[in-house]
């Protein structure tokens, strides 16, 4: 018997954040770079991914406010309530 589980968590940002940091250091440097070009890729794609990736991160920590802020209401509907 075989199960897939497809999930979605804003803490998979973290992840995401470090790797991004990783990849910027080596860009930076240009370490690496030249077997990529040498394969006919170019600079450009590497920047694209690298605002890809930080985009990706952004939209993430918007989620996670919205559900921080949500929660913040919710708690606060409660103590109204219990008053």
């Amino acid at each position: 018997m075989a199960s897939t589980f497809i999930g979605n968590s804003t803490s998979i940002q973290e992840m995401f954040r470090r790797v991004s940091e990783q990849f910027t250091a080596m860009f930076r440097r240009k370490a690496f770079l030249h077997w990529y070009t040498g394969e006919g890729m170019d600079e450009m794609e590497f920047t694209e991914a690298e605002s890809n990736m930080n985009d990706l991160v952004s939209e993430y920590q918007q989620y996670q406010d919205a559900t921080a802020d949500e929660e913040a209401e919710y708690e606060d509907e409660e103590a109204i309530q219990d008053e």
